[in-house]
């Protein structure tokens, strides 16, 4: 029964994610919840998690999680499927083949880490004057 919880705090994470609404993906953590993005870093406290969603959707306003696949055990949930979006500045769209991870507690997502190759975004943020 945890594995289908799990499941449905990741779907409604994804939904809040496509969106695009802040509050509503923060309201879907736990106060100490931690963003890990496909660099490794991370990300903790509501206030600044809100604040760098806000500012991943001004950067792409059409971003996007597809999610084709998931697998959970107990409250580990692993998704795969793609991530999209276009730039903000320059019109330029991307797509790439992803993984999320997520670990849930009470329907609550406590992590959130993201696996891709962004080497296609990081190019295009590099040539944003």
């Amino acid at each position: 029964m945890q594995s289908v919880q799990a499941i449905a705090a990741l779907e409604k994470l994804v939904a809040r994610i496509n969106a695009h609404d802040p509050s509503g993906i923060i309201s879907l953590c736990t106060a100490d919840h931690v963003f890990t993005d496909s660099l490794g870093s991370t990300l903790s406290g509501r206030d600044r998690l809100k604040e760098a969603w806000a500012g991943y959707f001004s950067l792409f306003p059409d971003y996007r999680i597809e999610v084709e696949s998931t697998v959970a055990q107990d409250t580990l949930v692993l998704a795969c499927g793609f991530a999209s979006g276009t730039h903000a500045a320059s019109q330029e769209t991307w797509r790439i083949p992803a993984a999320w991870r997520a670990r849930v507690a009470d329907g609550q997502i406590v992590e959130w880490q993201v696996y891709a190759d962004n080497k296609p975004v990081y190019e295009l943020l590099s040539r944003e004057p």
